[in-house]
């Protein structure tokens, strides 16, 4: 079928055909915690960067479906070689994953030589390659702290390898890229969500800029906030949205409130319930990682995981 025939399918036959479509490929869907609600209610596995890394190896499926943006997609291929990973929409990117190159990389470890280099799994295949060892927000600060060197480069986001070198007290020498949504927090959207707030906690991503990072009361990747939000009756969220309507899902007794309500990530938007559908059963878009690009940025996955 084209398409657009799935376009016009009601929310219902999609979510049965997608059961059934699963079922038939021994496929398994692994969804992004920023993906829309309908995606998110069809997902076997639901999370964050480094759980979907995670759950990516433990599958037994045949065909793995990553719903989020596309190093997640090769991040799942390079840890499962031998299956197939399709990624329902090709122009899923990361715009902060684009904002460095591998020979940008190359270039920049030749300017600092010696030093040992940690990429944020928002990162390219080839930039994982070019690196010592990889992480994700929830363990980049166990990441930069387990290496034997006082000076660490760190690729490509400024504000976690600052967030990093706060927790380690490290030289961190961080590459200039940040991540569109979480760098548009300010000062000023933690003052005027406390005051239409009063006493809810506000736990903020650690892609959010320091001045912001440092006024709130939680530091948190999107899994490390899920997990909080167990803990507590009310939470301010400094992450992207779609985060906070898995938890108002999640916890129907509970109030979450987004530290902005234009912090929307559009790549994470890409992906629908009837593009998902339309990928199972075209398996479509197969994600494909050259092999002398693969055994370095599996070496940098498997010591980040070995933590």
């Amino acid at each position: 079928m084209e398409f657009e025939q799935y376009a016009r399918m009601s929310a219902d036959e999609l979510v049965e055909r997608c059961e059934k479509l699963k079922s038939a490929r021994n496929a398994v869907l692994l969804v992004h915690n920023y993906q829309v609600g309908p995606v998110q209610g069809v997902a076997d596995y639901l999370g964050d960067s480094l759980r979907l890394a995670q759950l990516a190896t433990e599958s037994d499926a045949d065909l793995i479906v990553l719903c989020g943006v596309h190093f997640m997609a090769e991040t799942a291929k390079i840890l499962n070689p031998g299956k197939k990973v399709i990624l329902p929409s090709l122009a899923a990117g990361c715009p902060m994953a684009d904002m460095i190159t591998a020979d940008e990389l190359r270039g920049f470890k030749a300017e600092h030589p010696g030093a040992p280099v940690v990429c944020y799994v928002n990162t390219s295949a080839a930039v994982k390659s070019e690196s010592d060892i990889c992480c994700t927000s929830s363990n980049a600060v166990r990441v930069v702290d387990s290496l034997d060197a006082d000076e660490v480069l760190f690729v490509p986001d400024k504000n976690l390898g600052a967030y990093a070198a706060s927790q380690t007290g490290k030289n961190v020498i961080a590459w200039d890229g940040y991540c569109y949504v979480h760098n548009m927090f300010v000062p000023e959207d933690v003052v005027v969500a406390r005051a239409e707030h009063p006493n809810v906690p506000v736990v903020v991503h650690p892609e959010c800029p320091p001045e912001v990072v440092k006024m709130a009361d939680f530091v948190e990747s999107t899994g490390g906030m899920v997990r909080l939000a167990e803990e507590h009756d009310s939470l301010i969220v400094g992450t992207e949205i779609g985060l906070v309507d898995r938890l108002s899902r999640e916890h129907t007794d509970k109030r979450f409130y987004p530290l902005s309500p234009f912090a929307v990530c559009r790549n994470m938007k890409m992906i629908d319930l009837p593009r998902v559908v339309w990928a199972l059963d075209h398996e479509r878009h197969e994600i494909e990682v050259p092999d002398d690009v693969m055994e370095g940025a599996r070496r940098s996955l498997e010591r980040m995981m070995a933590l």
